[in-house]
């Protein structure tokens, strides 16, 4: 089939999607996960990590059941905090995924592959400890308090941890004599946006040529006591603990704040002819995108949301998209009550009355990843292409004045034939982000 795309750079090198790694409330490989996204199965339940018995909101899209067996060393994984035990293991199934296994690693340029995944929030709990054992002295502190909290050290690790195909090597690497993945590697933070940040940049170092191969993404595990009090603080959480799964619904009328979730998403990023010469079995291409600020306010998005319609239509001119073959929309839409009309006012002045269009919210199940968010939902997007079936919005039970569920998914998965996917995520600081994928033709 033909492409009706008309892209402004038809020489530049072009990036695709060879490998998909996530651990999410929801599932923990790419088609579990999307397969309970169709089918409408929410992630959100009580808070069991710890007593928050006495907070205002006690539910979020926690991780129950989590190992990091066969992939991470049992020592380093008693000692990392939660972002990167998600990082890591997310970031050695996309490698997985991609096909650099027995033997894989070998043929590959490691000079040429890097690691772009960052986190929003960091090693939260290694912080959190460590300020209770100073209460008693700075000799109870762990000596790993400042390389475990940062957030470029979950990129780091798995880099040197990418030495051979085989699942883990950390603390061997040295030993060995030999190196990890030695490209662009390091991480972005720009709160919820962060993943996406991640991504196009990733993207941008392969078009630019100072790689051939990127993992990227995000990580975030912020569901502990400073987390959860920290936006407690702001009034920025749902407060329905009774119903839990209720809790998370984007553009209903009832929405009374975002629900928090952990997780990773890493995909690993390729450029074509490369993935070509492999052999790589080729998920989407990522056909480009767009960061622009609000310069407004720390929390709230601009009244008018310019900077998401700079943003969008930024995305759609530098990568040479037609705004009508865009028929598919994962919306960032946290279920606030200012965001998520924000949101839909801007993709409504920059797409019109589009009858094909489709925009859906994956934080309706997993509720909102924060630093890991845009990456999960890039998977979500890169699924729906592939499958031909977009996720429903659940608790949509009331759809809000202001929106068209002409536009907006219902509560049932609907079939799509998506030319081109567009993936908002946007963050504190009014740090806004959209990436285009498309099936590769």
């Amino acid at each position: 089939m033909e492409s009706t795309l008309k892209t402004k750079h038809p020489t530049r090198r072009r990036v695709v999607v060879t490998g998909m790694g996530l651990v999410t409330p929801i599932g923990q490989n790419p088609d579990e996960y999307y397969n309970n996204l169709l089918e409408g199965v929410s992630g959100i339940s009580e808070i069991e990590s710890f007593d928050c018995s006495n907070y205002p909101t006690r539910i979020a899209g926690e991780i129950k059941r989590f190992s990091t067996d066969g992939w991470i060393a049992p020592k380093l994984s008693k000692r990392l905090d939660k972002f990167m035990l998600y990082m890591l293991v997310a970031g050695k199934k996309a490698v997985a995924d991609g096909g650099l296994t027995e033997g894989g690693m070998e043929k590959i340029d490691k000079t040429r592959c890097g690691v772009l995944i960052g986190s929003g929030m960091g090693g939260m709990k290694v912080v959190s400890d460590s300020i209770e054992a100073l209460k008693v002295s700075y000799r109870k502190m762990t000596p790993f308090c400042v390389p475990f909290s940062s957030t470029n050290m979950g990129s780091s690790l798995l880099a040197i941890d990418l030495v051979r195909s085989n699942h883990y090597h950390v603390a061997y690497a040295v030993l060995n004599i030999q190196h990890g993945w030695m490209g662009p590697t390091y991480s972005i933070s720009t709160a919820c946006a962060t993943s996406n940040f991640c991504i196009l940049n990733a993207a941008n170092h392969i078009i630019d040529g100072d790689a051939d191969m990127m993992l990227c993404g995000g990580s975030e595990s912020a569901i502990i006591p400073i987390g959860v009090g920290g936006f407690v603080a702001c009034k920025a959480l749902s407060e329905r603990n009774d119903d839990p799964t209720k809790a998370s619904r984007p553009w209903d009328s009832d929405r009374d704040g975002f629900v928090m979730g952990e997780g990773a998403g890493v995909l690993l990023l390729e450029e074509l002819e490369h993935a070509k010469k492999r052999d790589a079995n080729i998920y989407a291409e990522v056909l480009g995108g767009s960061f622009s600020s609000d310069a407004y306010h720390m929390t709230m998005p601009h009244p008018k949301g310019s900077g998401v319609i700079l943003c969008i239509e930024k995305a759609l001119s530098q990568s040479g998209v037609a705004r009508e073959d865009v028929n598919y929309i994962n919306a960032h839409a946290t279920s606030t009550p200012v965001g998520d009309i924000k949101e839909y006012q801007a993709i409504v002045h920059c797409f019109g009355q589009n009858q094909e269009l489709r925009v859906n919210s994956s934080k309706s199940m997993i509720g909102h990843l924060m630093g890991a968010a845009g990456a999960v939902e890039a998977i979500a997007t890169i699924q729906a292409i592939r499958t031909g079936w977009v996720h429903p919005n659940l608790n949509l039970d009331h759809p809000d004045k202001d929106v068209d569920m002409n536009v907006l998914v219902g509560q049932k998965k609907e079939r799509l034939d998506i030319k081109v996917a567009l993936s908002n995520s946007f963050g504190f600081g009014g740090h806004n982000s959209s990436i285009l994928f498309a099936p590769l033709h």
